[in-house]
């Protein structure tokens, strides 16, 4: 009896001493063999409340430093993939796996998994109340099973079952996500063989699914609160732009308002829009000409079509057409100042608009001019008044007359604008001249001694935008000639169409035996000299006949034969001075148009030569 006593008192002092120890349960119930069956049980008691304890304790420090990890995270999906590998650490499972509710569906999807190697399992989504996540979803209660398959509480469905199959799971516990009476999903914890879910487990995976939701309801909030940021900074900095633009407007109106209102040109207004844009300007009237360009700028040769009134874009190049509402009257082009916002578009499409009413305003100013330029004209030509109030009436339009100076007349294409042809003639005559409208026809009484050099001269400048055909008389001198200069000029530019020589520009003593007649004063000496002149003075100088030789080959019927006849020379001799006329006179002697001239010419001589 006293040994017994004696091993029992010695197995309660090493149960005693384990405990002090913390020893795990199986070593205490192991070392209990030989103890009071009362102090047995004690022991095991006590171990097993201390087993739980530091069960309670690890889950609680695993919820804290999970916690902690959580809230370092501020992307939804990093959330989420650290909440199930947190839970699968925790629980020792093969597997766990979270997912979401999505309210346009009415039920949830996979978002997160840590130790699936199914794809198919990935991807499957839980109609709610169908397995054992459905049952959670719809209930919104813990549910837990050690052996999925036969257990009967589950409404079993072949998509679900065939994913749990193909991923292996056979025991599964699933626990809601929820914020107050928000559903947020489920969170699942799985494993492939067999194994009983204990309720310290079940509420551990709760505690993980309650802290995980508020993280997820919190990192959803802060990345709405962000967008919203970013919204409202991207809204601050439309209004900014806005703002911006507005006070980039108001500098522009008054810009070109000031221009206009201080009788700026369009190369002010081509600067102001370089100063305002930076890069280049360029005005192209509708003719093509450059109306002004700022340095540096580079006209496009082609350009899509403009529409009135907006900016179109062709690569770094901005084009408009300014217009009025009926009438178009040039392009502006911009380039060099990079991609052009709303703002500076307007800008630009502001800069069409006034420089519209400038070309227009011009366009009145120089009709006005015009206007007094015909009136003038008409009062010349028809020798209204006194000379001297002619004279003066000429001096004041900017032209003298008592100097030497040309009168042409410019006659364009049937149907053409005589204003067009008038505002032409001016830039192309230059300062001195007088250009004005007269009977359908241009006049022009421009400085200088030489009507053929200047008929010529303009013809060729004006036909640039049009043909036109011009007719030159002079030199002249006071106002009482030009009646009579018009007159001739008038029937000459006639002339000049007649013959076939439309867009070209003559005198009439440059229009052969025509000009004889249509001349106020025909000199006959002159046009003899013009044509047969080169063999004239070769006769003179040689002593030679080449004029009668020329005169016999026409009367020939332009047989060297036979007028080698009637010189009583050697036809070689003949055919040899034909040569040397050919050379004197040149290559075309022998053209229609031109030997019907020499033959007149010939004939003109014989007249003159009569007694």
């Amino acid at each position: 009896m006293a040994r017994a006593a004696e091993e029992s008192d010695d197995g309660a002092l090493r149960l005693l001493a384990l405990l002090a120890e913390g020893a795990p349960v199986a070593d205490v119930a192991a070392a209990a063999g030989t103890a009071d069956e009362q102090v047995r049980e004690l022991a095991l008691r006590v171990a097993s409340a201390r087993e739980v304890h530091r069960r309670r304790e690890a889950g609680l420090s695993a919820l804290l430093e999970t916690a902690r990890a959580l809230a370092s995270e501020s992307d939804t999906g990093q959330v989420l993939d650290a909440i199930v590998r947190r839970a699968r650490a925790l629980l020792g499972t093969d597997l766990t796996y979270l997912t979401l509710h999505d309210p346009e569906h009415g039920d949830t999807y996979m978002r997160a998994t840590d130790g699936s190697v199914s794809a198919a399992f990935q991807s499957v989504r839980l109609e709610l109340g169908a397995g054992l996540g459905g049952l959670v979803a719809s209930t919104r209660k813990p549910y837990w099973t050690a052996d999925y398959w036969h257990d009967e509480r589950f409404r079993h469905t072949s998509d679900i079952d065939g994913a749990v199959s193909e991923e292996g799971i056979i025991a599964i516990c699933g626990t809601p996500l929820l914020v107050e009476n928000d559903f947020v999903g489920v969170l699942f914890a799985a494993n492939r063989s067999p194994r009983p879910f204990t309720r310290e487990e079940v509420g551990l995976l709760g505690n993980l699914a309650t802290l995980a939701a508020v993280t997820l309801v919190q990192t959803r909030a802060l990345a709405d609160a962000e967008s919203a940021l970013a919204a409202l900074s991207e809204a601050h900095e439309t209004v900014r732009q806005y703002a911006d633009g507005i006070e980039r407007a108001a500098a522009a109106h008054d810009r070109f308002a000031s221009l206009v209102l201080g009788g700026g040109s369009v190369d002010d207004l081509t600067h102001a829009v370089v100063e305002l844009l930076g890069g280049w300007a360029a005005l192209v009237d509708e003719d093509g000409a450059v109306r002004s360009a700022t340095p540096g700028a580079v006209v496009p040769e082609v350009f899509p079509e403009l529409g009135s009134g907006r900016v179109v874009e062709s690569g770094d190049v901005y084009g408009l057409a300014v217009a009025t509402a009926d009438e178009r009257l040039a392009t502006l082009f911009v380039g060099g100042a990079g991609e052009l916002g709303d703002a500076d578009r307007r800008t630009v499409e502001r800069a069409g608009v006034v420089t519209a009413l400038v070309l227009l305003f011009e366009r009145q100013a120089a009709d006005a001019r015009q206007s007094a330029r015909n009136r003038v004209v008409s009062e010349l030509v028809g020798a209204r008044g006194p000379a001297e109030d002619r004279v003066q009436l000429a001096r004041s339009a900017g032209t003298d007359v008592e100097s030497p100076y040309c009168l042409l007349v410019l006659r364009g294409d049937v149907g053409a604008s005589t204003r067009a042809l008038a505002l032409s003639a001016t830039a192309a005559t230059g300062e001195g001249a007088l250009v004005g409208a007269h009977d359908g026809d241009v006049v022009a009484l421009v400085p200088g001694t030489d009507p053929d050099a200047l008929a010529r001269t303009v013809a060729s400048r004006v036909g640039r935008r049009g043909e036109v055909t011009v007719s030159g008389v002079g030199p002249l001198t006071g106002v009482d000639a030009v009646p009579g200069a018009h007159e001739e000029a008038v029937r000459t530019v006639a002339a000049l169409v007649a013959l076939g020589h439309r867009g070209r520009g003559a005198a009439a003593t440059h229009l052969g035996f025509a000009g004889l007649i249509v001349g106020a004063d025909p000199d006959v000496a002159a046009y003899v000299a013009r044509e047969l002149g080169p063999l004239l003075d070769y006769d003179e100088r040689r002593g030679t006949d080449l004029v009668g030789t020329l005169g016999a080959w026409f009367e020939a019927g332009r047989s060297p034969r036979h007028a080698a006849t009637g010189l009583h020379v050697h036809v070689n001799t003949v055919a040899q001075r034909l040569e040397r006329i050919g050379a004197l006179l040149g290559s075309d002697w022998q053209e229609p148009e031109r030997s019907l001239e020499l033959q007149l010419a010939l004939r003109m001589r014989r007249l003159l030569a009569t007694p």
